[in-house]
Order: structure tokens, then sequence, then C-alpha cells
């Protein structure tokens, strides 16, 4: 085989595992054995906010209403990012901004906060969460408007903060997050399904945790609008200030009558990637699924490992899960997965018989928001020699955070469309000396 046909292979393989891991999160795979019987008597009111909340409401209502459910007893909502939606057949769905709140995100909010109110004590709350539902439900606190908390999210994401820090400070600013949802559905009984894209699988942290208690506080959210140095509405830090903006704490007696179920990890996703790995003949470097740190310096650490798993003459495949975070310098496009790809082939130098995919399971990697974003890229022993050819200087695109204007004119974005779930990166690495 020549070395072409062999990168060729790698790069279906790296590819073929990456699938495994999302096909492994998906919720038709998932969620079904979890739903519960539906109430005796009351309704069912089903709530769904983020990136698979159209997979998951779709599959949900089907549950029910083949059952027999009569369609007048199952009533809710369900949002998620734009071109995240999944036709249903009873449940209104809708879709709205992500990364950065928008109208959408108040509306639906607001809708499922209602509906929350009207539960009675013989009703059942269903709430299937996913990662984005930050940004999906949002209903600012205060004298906070729309614009603001856009402001706000801009300001956290620029920083190169990790989401829990986010989550931190978005909580003390909204009426949902942070188990206010929960609050609103007392005196009945809630159920929380959730697919995890956080690291640890932390519940506050899975959609800013709307329907469970909270242990943060607000000086940990001052402390982290210091550290970083943000700038922050007048509104917002007005809100900061107030204690009665503090989140409702475990033993309140609204979490009496609730439980938080975790259908799906990203520790589920790297185990099947492990396997589909395993079973192309490479011995695999687990590194675990909940990775964090600047991009371009865990891509630095893994080219490292990478190199001398080589020289030892392993066949093997380094995989590792997270989210990484990329603090902005340039005025480029990207995302953390296109920017690690990025840092890992300037690191690797052009090394044969190394081949890397880095992608987010939910199939779009930071850029401007939108549904045709790329999911991340791919990178083998000639991206550099290509990209010089092509007057591509790698190191200038990395400090400009321009990784997807450098991947775009190599043809080398990872790009498979909305993945309809969501549990954060899966990095893959394969070694063939």
């Amino acid at each position: 085989m020549t070395e072409e046909g062999r990168t060729e292979r790698l790069r279906g393989l790296a590819r073929q595992i990456f699938d495994a891991a999302v096909s492994r999160a998906h919720p038709a795979g998932c969620l079904p054995a979890h739903l519960p019987p539906p109430p005796e008597k009351g309704r069912l009111i089903l709530l769904a906010a983020g990136k698979a909340a159209g997979s998951m409401t779709a599959l949900a209502e089907a549950h029910y209403l083949d059952a027999g459910l009569p369609p007048a007893r199952l009533v809710g909502h369900a949002v998620a990012r734009h071109g995240y939606e999944t036709r249903t057949r009873h449940i209104p769905m809708v879709a709205a901004g992500h990364p950065v709140p928008d109208q959408g995100s108040i509306d639906s909010a607001l809708t499922a906060l209602a509906l929350a109110k009207s539960a009675g004590a013989d009703d059942l709350v269903l709430v299937l969460l996913s990662g984005g539902g930050s940004a999906n439900w949002v209903a600012p606190a205060g004298a906070l408007t729309l614009a603001e908390k856009q402001a706000v999210n801009k300001a956290l994401l620029r920083s190169g903060a990790p989401i829990g820090e986010m989550n931190i400070v978005r909580k003390r600013l909204s009426r949902i997050k942070g188990g206010r949802l929960a609050l609103a559905a007392a005196p009945a009984r809630l159920l929380t399904l959730a697919i995890s894209d956080v690291p640890g699988d932390e519940p506050t942290a899975i959609a800013s945790g709307p329907t469970v208690p909270d242990p943060t506080t607000l000086a940990q959210a001052r402390e982290i609008v210091a550290r970083y140095g943000l700038a922050l509405p007048p509104a917002a830090v007005t809100l900061l200030a107030d204690e009665a903006s503090e989140t409702p704490k475990p033993g309140h007696p609204a979490f009496a009558d609730t439980e938080f179920r975790i259908i799906a990890r990203p520790s589920d996703a790297l185990a099947a990637a492990r396997a589909a790995a395993e079973q192309a003949g490479f011995a695999v470097h687990d590194l675990g699924a909940d990775l964090e740190g600047e991009a371009r310096d865990v891509a630095a650490a893994h080219a490292a490992l990478a190199i001398a798993l080589k020289r030892e003459g392993r066949r093997a495949a380094i995989l590792s899960g997270g989210e990484l975070t990329v603090t902005l310098r340039g005025q480029g496009a990207g995302g953390p997965n296109q920017e690690y790809a990025l840092a890992l082939a300037i690191a690797l130098g052009g090394e044969p018989g190394i081949v890397a995919l880095s992608g987010d399971t939910d199939g779009t990697d930071g850029g401007g928001g939108e549904a045709t974003d790329p999911a991340g890229a791919l990178i083998d022993p000639g991206t550099l020699a290509r990209a010089e050819q092509l007057g591509l200087v790698p190191a200038q695109s990395l400090a400009d955070n321009d990784s997807t204007g450098f991947f775009s004119a190599l043809g080398d974005l990872l790009r498979t469309g909305p993945t309809l779930t969501n549990v954060n990166d899966c990095r893959v690495i394969l070694i063939e000396p």
C-alpha cells in the first residue's frame, strides 16, 4: 500500500471511530428505556431544551401516544438550537439562538416556566435536557434585557472560562436556571432525563441545572467576573451584588419530589470509540472523557505522546473527550476542535503515520452559531505541506484563531451536520508506525 493509501485508510478509520461515539449518545439508543409511566390521573407535562431536544421530544411523544395516552393529557414545549429542530407530532417545537441567546430563547423559557407553574399534584413534569439548554432557555432576571444578556454571554465566551464557571455566573442572572424551574413546578412530581455534555457529568452544570439545587454561590460568581476582568452591563452588576439573586440550595422543599437521571455521558461515547478502535486493531490510550484546558496547549501535549508511541513502534489510538477552550486573540473563525487540530498539526510537524480527527459530537464546533458550521477537522502527515503549497502559514492562522479558514482551504473540515445529540468533543489520534 502506498503512503497516500495508508493515510486515506487511517482517515477513514478515524471517522468511523468518531461516528461510533456519536451513535452511542443519540437519544434513540438511550432514552426509551428511561421514560417513566404516565401519571395515573393528571397530565404529562413535557419540557425539552438543548441540542437533543428535538430528537428526545419526538421519541418521547411517540412512546406515550402510541401506548394510548390521550393527547389531551400530553402537553409541553420543546426548544433546540437553530437547525436542530425535529418534526414532532404533538408537542410544539421551536428554535432559539446558541451560543448567544435570542428572542426565541426568552419566549421558550417563559413558556416552560408557565407550564411548570400550571402543574398540579397529580401531574408529572418530564424535563428532557441536553447541552445548549443554557442558551435555549433564557429568562433574564431583574432589569436585565435580552441585549444585555447577549453581551454577558459574548463576554463569557471570549474570556476562555470553562463552561462550569460560565454557568455559575449565568445562574445569578436568570429566572429559570440554577433550580428555579423546579421551584416553579413544585409540588408536582418532576423527573429530569439528561444527556450530559459537561466534565464530571455534574447535574448543576447541564443546561445550567434548571431542575436541581445549586451548591455554588454568589461569591463564586463575583470572583469569576473579577478574575477574567469581565465588563458586565450595570443590570448584571446589580444582580450579582444582590443577595436575593442567590439560587435554591440542597434541602430546599421544592426538590422533595424530584429526580435527576443522566441517560448518556461523554464516557459512554468514548467507550464506544474505544471499542471501535480496538476492533480496528489499535492499542488504545484512553485519556478520559473530561479533558479541559486551552486547545493549543492540550494539542502540544498530545502530539508529544503520539510521537513517543510511534517511536516505541506502537500501533495505537489516543482517544479523549471533554471540552477544550479557546482564548480569542485574533479575528479569525474557528472552534476548539479546529484549533486543537491546527495546533496538533503544527506540533507533529508532518510526522508520517499519524492521522487525527477532532470533532464536537453535536456536529458544530464554534463558528457563527449556525447549524452549517463544521464539527471539527482532520489532519494527516501531508497537512502542512499542502498548506504551504496554498500559501498558508499555519502559525499565522493559529495566532489569528482562524482554524476554519485554514482547514476550509485544505478541504479538511469535518462536516457532519446536526447530530441531534451532544456529549462534548471526541478526539482521535491514530498512530501506525
